[in-house]
């Protein structure tokens, strides 16, 4: 019974990770600052697991990319797929093992943004290494820093009060009753 509810979670983290771009690119100049598709990704790592967090990352991105052209299938989408995967992975398996704390939450999720940005830097390097544009280490600072830091903030403010707020009420009837 858990593995279908998280499939079904699963479901709806891709689902909200096709879905939320279209309301933050409503945000004239930062919308796609907000880092939309990460946010789902990093929740379904924290609440189904390793293995749904990195499905669901590596597919996210390029699934949107196919059905919406948008992000760019390569080097954008699929630069991303790597680090989102690397997001749900390591969400997954960090919360996993440390425990349930504020504290610990925040740390679960820094290091899992830092692991995804590096890995997002490699795969970038190589993949901008195929074509005409080197990958310099101002756009990797540019792209996963700079103008991430809306999306960064976001992430560090709104994810450990879902995970916090969420755990709180695990195991609560929370179902409404007329």
């Amino acid at each position: 019974m858990k593995s279908l509810k998280n499939l079904v979670l699963a479901g709806l983290f891709l689902a909200l990770g096709l879905l939320l771009p279209f309301l933050t690119g409503q945000i004239p100049q930062i919308g796609n600052m907000l880092l939309p598709m990460h946010i789902p990704v990093l929740l379904c790592g924290y609440f189904c697991g390793w293995q749904y967090g990195l499905a669901v990352g590596a597919v996210t991105p390029l699934l949107r990319s196919a059905l919406l052209g948008m992000p760019p299938l390569f080097p954008i989408a699929t630069a991303m797929a790597f680090e989102l995967a690397v997001y749900g992975l390591m969400t997954g398996l960090l919360y996993k093992r440390f425990p349930k704390k504020a504290g610990y939450t925040y740390a679960v999720l820094l290091i899992s943004m830092i692991a995804g940005r590096v890995v997002w830097g490699a795969v970038s390097f190589v993949f901008y290494g195929f074509g005409d544009t080197a990958f310099t280490w101002e756009m990797f600072m540019g792209g996963a820093i700079l103008k991430a830091l809306p999306g960064i903030a976001l992430q560090l403010i709104l994810i450990p009060i879902l995970v916090m707020a969420l755990n709180k009420n695990k195991g609560k009837d929370t179902t409404l009753s007329a």
